[in-house]
């Protein structure tokens, strides 16, 4: 994270956004009112979502609307996060798009006016008490899942392999270390290789040394999992289940299967 400027921070968001907005161009209301792979949300949610936070981040107060439904909830960050998506679900969806847009707009000129002090300032994020810059970093990735979330369901893929997509993988890489350990219930001397296929894939192999999950180098594992880059990152945003990972297109698993399969089943991270 630190290696990500101000410029960077903004570029990124610009860029995301913007793709989010080229996506959901002329959709009908048949197309807003699919369900995502985020339950309870359709792709109007989604963007009702984003809204919400960039509007919190600019000090706008949540709504104050009853939240009925709340099956699909599973954190006081989505019970925080509802009553943003609550007050838009009867708004058709090119209107929720056009107040995507300005708020988008509106918040990337608040960025552009701050000054690099203020992007060091550390505060509040759903990753615990972090510099600003490294939360607009995360905000960059969430931002990049939503719209795949959108693309996917509504037919629409693109968004690849940008920033978003980079920031999503850096932050699986910061994960995997408790996935692999979750998986091998730290046993001394099992090791794991995750190969990620893709443009922005590479190799990475953990081994477990007095218990704790370690990036090692090797030739050899327990266990290989060979994943391509797009189900690799819907699973680690929880948006597929384990066995849709697993009989995806490219996937893998050898040596020991049963720690491959709860490798995958512990990659879902993201809730």
């Amino acid at each position: 994270m630190d290696a990500f400027t101000k410029e960077d921070v903004i570029a990124g968001l610009d860029e995301v956004w913007k793709s989010t907005i080229e996506a959901t161009e002329g959709l009908d209301e048949a197309r807003w009112s699919r369900e995502t792979q985020c339950p309870g949300w359709d792709s109007r949610a989604q963007l009702s979502h984003l809204i919400g936070i960039e509007r919190s981040l600019m000090g706008e107060p949540a709504p104050e609307v009853e939240v009925t439904e709340k099956d699909h909830l599973k954190n006081p960050i989505g019970e925080m996060n509802e009553p943003w998506i609550v007050v838009r679900r009867s708004t058709p969806g090119d209107e929720v798009r056009t107040e995507f847009i300005e708020v988008t707009a509106r918040r990337l000129e608040q960025l552009r006016s701050l000054d690099a002090a203020a992007f060091e300032e550390v505060g509040w994020s759903p990753i615990g008490q972090v510099p600003m810059r490294e939360f607009m970093v995360i905000r960059i990735m969430d931002s990049w899942i939503h719209e795949q979330d959108i693309r996917v369901t509504v037919g629409r893929p693109g968004g690849r392999n940008g920033i978003g997509e980079q920031v999503a993988l850096m932050r699986a890489d910061v994960a995997l270390r408790g996935v692999v350990g979750r998986a091998t219930e730290k046993v001394d001397g099992l090791s794991v290789v995750i190969k990620i296929v893709g443009p922005l894939g590479g190799r990475r192999r953990f081994e477990i040394v007095e218990g704790r999950a370690q990036e090692i180098e090797g030739a050899d594992a327990t266990a290989t999992v060979v994943i391509e880059q797009e189900p690799y990152l819907r699973r680690f945003a929880g948006r597929i289940s384990a066995d849709e990972t697993l009989s995806a297109p490219g996937t893998q698993i050898s040596g020991d299967l049963d720690l491959a399969r709860r490798v995958v089943e512990s990659l879902a991270v993201m809730i």
